[in-house]
This record gives C-alpha cells, sequence and structure tokens, in this order.
C-alpha cells in the first residue's frame, strides 16, 4: 500500500513536471526574455542562441552590463535599437520565414565588436506551414566561380594615374559589346578587362591609360548612384574603423589589429592571428580582384585575421552596394546621386 502511495506521488510530480516546464517557458517568452549585452572580451550577447517558431512573437528585453550597444537582426529592414547600461529596451520580434538568424550590436565599442553577435533559430510552424528557410539560399558567386578568395594576387600592369570613368565615356563607341555585360564585370578583374582591351586590333589607336578610362567606365556603368550612397553608408557604420574613412587601412583600430599583444600570436601562423586592414586604395591587390572576390571577402571574412564575416548581416544586394562603393578608392567615378 505504501508503494503504491509513493507510486502516485511520483507519477503526480512527473505530470506537474510535464505541464509545468511548457508553463514556465511560455511565461518567460510572454514576459520577454532578458538579454545582457557585453563586449566581445567579456562576454558578448547573454544568451546568444534562441528558438521561435515561425510566426510566433519573440518578446526580447535589452540591457547592457559596460557600455552603450545596439541590438539589429541582420538582412533586416527593422531599425537598430539602443541598449542602454542599466535600462531595459524592450522589443518584439516575428519571423515568418523559418530558418537562422543572426543579432548583432552596430556600435564599434571595442576591437572586437563584430564578435557581439548572436542566433535566432526560426522553426517552422507546426503541420502545414511554409518550409522555406534561409539555408536555402543559392551559393555565392565566387564559390560557384571556383575563386580562392585567400590566394596572394597582385597586378602585373598598373594605371600612370587614376582611371576616369568621364574620360572613358568618350571613348565608350569604341568599347566591344562584349565587355560591356553585367556577368563579364562580375566575374573579372579591372586588369583581366584591360588586357583584354589591350589586346584588341581596333582599340590599337588607344593609348594605355585611355583603356584605363574605359575600364573605370564599365565599373562605373555596373552600378548606379543610389547604389553607391548606400555602399557609402554601410562602408561608414562597418568598415571605417578599421579599414579607414579613405579607404587606407587605417581606421582607429587599425594599430590594435595590426600590432595585437605578443602573446596573442605565440605559435600561430598567417590565417591564426589578426592582421593590418587591407589598403583599398593600394592599386596592386585592388585592380586584380574581381566583384565576385571582393564579395566573397565580405561574405565570409578573413578566417582569423581580424576581418568580420557579413554573410548573415547583409543582404545580397547590400553586399554588391558595398563592393561598388570600394572600387571609388582605386576609379574616378561619382558617388551622390
Amino acid at each position: 500500500m505504501r508503494q503504491e502511495w509513493w507510486a502516485r506521488i511520483f507519477i503526480i510530480f512527473l505530470l506537474a513536471v510535464a505541464i509545468g516546464i511548457p508553463a514556465v517557458g511560455w511565461w518567460q517568452r510572454s514576459q520577454g526574455i532578458v538579454i545582457h549585452g557585453r563586449m566581445a572580451e567579456t562576454g558578448g550577447w547573454t544568451p546568444e542562441n534562441l528558438t521561435v517558431a515561425a510566426d510566433q512573437p519573440l518578446h526580447l528585453r535589452l540591457t547592457s552590463d559596460d557600455v552603450t550597444h545596439s541590438f539589429a537582426i541582420g538582412q533586416s529592414d527593422q531599425p537598430p535599437v539602443e541598449v542602454v547600461p542599466g535600462e531595459m529596451t524592450e522589443v518584439t520580434l516575428t519571423f515568418d520565414q523559418p530558418g537562422k538568424y543572426t543579432f548583432y550590436c552596430t556600435r564599434w565599442c571595442s576591437v572586437n565588436h563584430w564578435r557581439m553577435r548572436g542566433t535566432i533559430e526560426v522553426t517552422a510552424p507546426p503541420a502545414g506551414g511554409s518550409d522555406s528557410s534561409l539555408e536555402a539560399a543559392r551559393l555565392p558567386l565566387y564559390i560557384t566561380l571556383g575563386l580562392d578568395i585567400d590566394s596572394d594576387h597582385r597586378a602585373d600592369v598598373l594605371p600612370v594615374q587614376i582611371p576616369s570613368a568621364q574620360r572613358g565615356a568618350v571613348l565608350v563607341q569604341a568599347l566591344p559589346v562584349a565587355y560591356r555585360s553585367r556577368i563579364y564585370y562580375l566575374a573579372h578583374t579591372p586588369v583581366d578587362l584591360w588586357k583584354a582591351l589591350r589586346a584588341e586590333s581596333s582599340l590599337q589607336r588607344l593609348t594605355n591609360q585611355n583603356v584605363w578610362d574605359l575600364v573605370a567606365w564599365v565599373w562605373q556603368s555596373n552600378t548606379t548612384p543610389q547604389e553607391l550612397d548606400v555602399g557609402q553608408q554601410l562602408y561608414a557604420a562597418n568598415c571605417a574603423a578599421c579599414h579607414g574613412e579613405q579607404g587606407n587601412g587605417k581606421g582607429v583600430f587599425a594599430e590594435q589589429l595590426a600590432q595585437p599583444a605578443l602573446d596573442d600570436h605565440a605559435g600561430k601562423q598567417a590565417g591564426e592571428m589578426t592582421v593590418k586592414p587591407v589598403d583599398f586604395t593600394d592599386p596592386s591587390p585592388m585592380l586584380s580582384a574581381s566583384p565576385a572576390h571582393l564579395q566573397g571577402k565580405i561574405l565570409r571574412g578573413g578566417m582569423g585575421t581580424g576581418m568580420p564575416y557579413w554573410g548573415p548581416i547583409f543582404t545580397e544586394n547590400q553586399t554588391w552596394a558595398l563592393v561598388a562603393y570600394l572600387w571609388t578608392f582605386q576609379f574616378d567615378i561619382e558617388v551622390k546621386p
């Protein structure tokens, strides 16, 4: 009899747990999940991994334990919200598509600011819901083209002055149609195009600089003032702190990336340590890189060099806008609409 009594108590306890855990989870979600933000060196976001069902509201209460941060969702039009020390900022998110979304800080709080990232796993809704997912996106162009974006590349021919799209426009009637397409632009480097044009018999009368000006025109013709404006804004907000406002690799965090503590580099090889940010004003590596190559670097990052991966943050259109803007450090093209 006593054993039966204890068995009943145990069964009631299990039922209470089975009912209570979902109830507690529901109560926590309804009240809001509290997320603490700290600089990446001291923990980043806590918790950093969340799960929610598609079409279900996710209530968050955000606060900072050190300095002011901000909270944003990658590949989203929703504006970032401020996360202030000692205050609670409430935000409610609803995702209509399953997949893995990245949340991140948009304020440059430290040299490792970009590591302040977390994920929200959005699961498919119960029976009959959409099965589309962020994971189903097509492969990036650099993978499709088989590009090695880690290879050392240097141009073996350089312009004697900055190529001008405006001067190139005067000569554009001589440009063969095959070189004007978007497909050609994305897959080839400026040096590729210069060499191809230099080999055209119909262009032999042009000087080397004339041909470089045509290259600049092709690069400008594959963007718009509006896209360049978007790229400029993205660069200022996400890249200038390391690469510098002028693209010369002299941002405010450049020295910290180039000269980290010696014990951080002990026994490490190239690709395992932070390095000096790339100088986008240096023509040799830039003119030997294709737009697809640059987009690949943006998407995947530098694999331990200190270059962040922006694939989960930027939309595809944003990555191409940023790539287009990077060419303004090499070519004389119009930026503002």
